[in-house]
């Protein structure tokens, strides 16, 4: 663990320290400079463009946040940085451009949000983008062979598995019981060499993350941390938090 310290040593803010009341929406620059000015480790998502770029963005589909409508892969990234966001100016941008505001300040923890049929390309690209990137960062996702392909595509790059309980529910829809099983139960973690792992926090306590964290002394990650039960849940199963909704420094939550 003690070579990962950067990974654990401060809360990381899901999606940068977004508010949509004040403007501020998830993956934006904005939000990511808030977490800066608190000093917070930042989470942030990365979809691929039609031209293989790695876009800041978390969802596959543009209709939630923004003004259009349709997949972003189906869009160039010159095309994707002109669509209008619906509650901010900020505009869509790709991890290069990320990794230029953040400059190595703090710690990155980059979901790829590769298609699950469609493993490669969003890999090339950001292990093509980290190659020359100075600062602390990782790259972790919920599919396996995402990060299975990253180990061969940049082996020194830190990487980690993400999972929770897979539960019965249209997001899983595709994957059978079997491999929902396995990556409940971390069973990729020796084929992808995960050096870490995010376990969604209403999932802890369970057997898999338990033993990855205190037998093989891999980092736990815990999200998304969003209330004080959350937190103490952490504090006892976990080595840090993926948050949002709050500021960690919160009097509130001081004391726990």
């Amino acid at each position: 663990m003690s070579d990962l310290k950067w990974l654990t040593q401060r809360p990381v803010a899901h999606r940068g320290l977004h508010d949509v009341q004040a403007g501020v929406i998830e993956n934006t620059q904005s939000a990511v400079k808030a977490a800066i000015s608190y000093g917070f480790a930042i989470e942030v998502d990365l979809q691929v463009s039609k031209d293989g770029e790695a876009m800041v963005f978390h969802d596959d589909t543009l209709h939630r946040l923004t003004t259009s409508k349709g997949k972003v892969i189906d869009r160039t990234v010159k095309q994707l940085k002109r669509v209008n966001f619906k509650d901010t100016k900020d505009r869509m941008w790709t991890l290069s451009d990320l990794l230029l505001l953040v400059r190595g300040v703090v710690p990155l923890v980059i979901e790829i949000k590769s298609p699950h049929d469609d493993v490669g390309p969003l890999e090339k690209r950001v292990a093509e983008v980290l190659s020359t990137y100075n600062g602390p960062a990782c790259v972790m996702s919920f599919n396996p062979r995402s990060i299975i392909t990253i180990k061969a595509l940049a082996p020194s790059l830190t990487r980690g598995l993400v999972a929770g309980r897979f539960a019965d529910i249209p997001e899983w829809a595709h994957l059978s019981e079997k491999e929902r099983s396995k990556r409940r139960n971390l069973l990729y973690i020796f084929e992808a060499d995960a050096d870490f792992i995010a376990y969604h926090v209403k999932a802890l306590p369970a057997l898999a993350p338990w033993v990855t964290r205190t037998l093989l002394r891999k980092p736990l990650l815990s999200w998304t941390v969003r209330s004080e039960q959350d937190r103490r849940t952490v504090k006892r199963w976990a080595d840090q938090m993926i948050f949002e909704g709050f500021v960690p420094d919160n009097p509130a939550l001081r004391k726990i």
